[in-house]
């Protein structure tokens, strides 16, 4: 269990990180089984799941089927609520210097999602970005990515110094902007 968060000098990130959901009880963010010889079984973390339309989908499947398409070096998915629909899925990859993302590499994304993980869980839209946000231990950020898409401020969403390339959010942020003007338009 971690003591403090770097740079949470009054707690509040650190509270609202583990403590919030169950207050009093650490809540470490991974699904776990209890065997019935009392071993733990880990299965991942919680927040790397897409429930769509009741069918559960770790990222790290879609990821293995995305990254399978030679021209996609790394990529990033996350699922949206969005009000009267079931959600907005994007997937965002980044690919080799002499890939384009063409309506032929979509599909070919799409099709191998849809074969090798589930049709529920094929991205409603297919983003070019050129780096995946990453810790300094290079996890993806797909929690702060999805707060920063929901209006949550970079500041509030994660700690820059805590990542390997900080621009990398950069292109969510105004991403969020744009998708706020234009729901106000």
């Amino acid at each position: 269990m971690p003591l403090f968060l770097w740079g949470d000098e009054d707690g509040s990130r650190m509270r609202e990180s583990y403590y919030e959901m169950y207050p009093g009880i650490w809540r470490h963010g991974d699904w776990i089984t209890i065997t019935s010889r009392g071993t733990a079984i880990i299965h991942g973390r919680s927040d790397s799941t897409i429930n769509r339309a009741g069918v559960r989908m770790g990222t790290a499947e879609i990821y293995r089927a995305v990254l399978s398409e030679p021209e996609v070096l790394d990529a990033l998915v996350i699922d949206l609520p969005r009000e009267g629909t079931d959600g907005w899925m994007p997937l965002f990859v980044v690919l080799r210097e002499d890939a384009s993302l063409d309506d032929a590499l979509v599909n070919r994304i799409r099709g191998r999602i849809r074969e090798d993980c589930s049709p529920r869980h094929v991205p409603n839209e297919v983003r070019q970005i050129s780096a995946v946000p990453r810790t300094l231990s290079g996890k993806v950020l797909e929690v702060p990515v999805k707060r920063i898409l929901t209006g949550t401020p970079i500041e509030r969403a994660v700690s820059r110094e805590s990542l390997a390339n900080p621009e990398a959010l950069d292109y969510f942020s105004e991403l969020s902007r744009q998708q706020a003007s234009s729901s106000d338009a």
